[in-house]
């Protein structure tokens, strides 16, 4: 007879259990590893509950949450906030139930308005979805030639015009951190959206020395496109990329996105998580050029009486607004009084 499975909270202590567990599971991320506890919690000063499902001395289950609450907007038990997707991570379908059940005692314990669970597949429970966002990936090869010749003559003729542009990528860690959110406040503001404050960045550089990088398009000395990746097992995370509208006629996000590729691919990784998108957008077209393969993603919601799923998001007519006055802001405006706002929003 098999151990009772027990749940817990992990504890900095039990990182290296953590991370072993995840390491050898199929569905673990980037997005799952425990140093975002740490980032979450000095960052934004939220409650996180990292919770393991044990049988004895073995963790079989890991379901990372944290509670995001404003009286702005409400209090959120969330997996994972800020980032792309996160959610549960177990093969044993004992542990993975009584993880759920776990989330939903301690939705009720923290009194939270929700729970949203985003996650790459369907939970083993049936939650309300919203089904309005999908992973763009691309299934890389060792010779990044293979890729190139796959792609249509029009794109590959539109990559090389835009070199012509006189553009270059540089590519790096700490050294193009300040670049990078230059560009990346100046875009987010741009599309009306507060930006995080710096350190955020800085503190997952440092958390994941050799698992991030950073991308930086020049036009000659001005920076004028940026991204900032995760990179984990054999698979890249697109986390953040961002343009400086000023430039947009130079289309630096077609080098941009090529010189990524290029580097995963001679780097030995297998697939390429282009981000999050949603669907009929823009930004899902553009992913399309490169062959990236479309993926759902689950947006799970636990609704404490049945309430409608929250819309929680730019689509939303409430927050129109507050869109088109923060576009008009100027960017040392956005990046001084955007970071309070941000961290409240998953």
């Amino acid at each position: 007879m098999s151990d009772p499975v027990r749940i817990t909270v992990c504890t900095d202590a039990e990182a290296v259990r953590w991370d072993e567990f995840l390491g050898a599971h199929a569905s673990g991320s980037f997005y799952h590893r425990l140093a975002w506890k740490g980032i979450n919690e000095q960052n934004f000063g939220h409650q996180t509950f990292f919770l393991t499902a044990q049988r004895g001395d073995r963790i079989v289950g890991i379901f990372p949450l944290v509670l995001v609450s404003s009286r702005l907007f409400g209090r959120i038990l969330c997996s994972m906030p800020f980032v792309n997707y996160g959610g549960p991570c177990s093969s044993d379908p004992e542990a993975m139930t009584l993880l759920l059940d776990e989330m939903v005692a301690l939705a009720s314990r923290l009194r939270a308005d929700y729970a949203e669970i985003r996650t790459l597949e369907p939970l083993a429970r049936e939650f309300p979805s919203a089904l309005h966002k999908v992973s763009m990936t691309i299934a890389l090869q060792p010779d990044p030639d293979t890729l190139w010749n796959a792609f249509t003559s029009k794109h590959r003729t539109n990559i090389r015009r835009i070199y012509k542009n006189g553009l270059h990528v540089v590519s790096g860690h700490l050294d193009q951190l300040d670049t990078f959110y230059d560009v990346l406040a100046e875009s987010w503001r741009q599309h009306g959206t507060p930006i995080y404050r710096r350190r955020y960045f800085a503190d997952i550089l440092a958390a994941f020395p050799q698992e991030t990088r950073i991308f930086v398009v020049y036009r000659d000395k001005t920076p004028i496109a940026a991204a900032f990746n995760g990179y984990y097992r054999d698979t890249v995370e697109g986390m953040w990329a961002g343009t400086d509208a000023r430039y947009r006629n130079l289309q630096a996000s077609y080098v941009l996105y090529w010189e990524m590729i290029k580097d995963a691919c001679e780097r030995g990784f297998v697939h390429y998580h282009l981000g999050r998108s949603t669907i009929e957008s823009g930004s899902e077209s553009f992913k399309k050029k490169w062959n990236a393969d479309t993926k759902q993603l689950y947006w799970n919601y636990y609704m404490p009486g049945n309430q409608p799923i929250p819309q929680l998001n730019v689509d939303n007519p409430r927050f129109r607004l507050a869109i088109a006055v923060w576009r008009r802001l100027p960017t040392r405006l956005t990046t001084l009084i955007g970071p309070p706002v941000a961290k409240y929003i998953p």
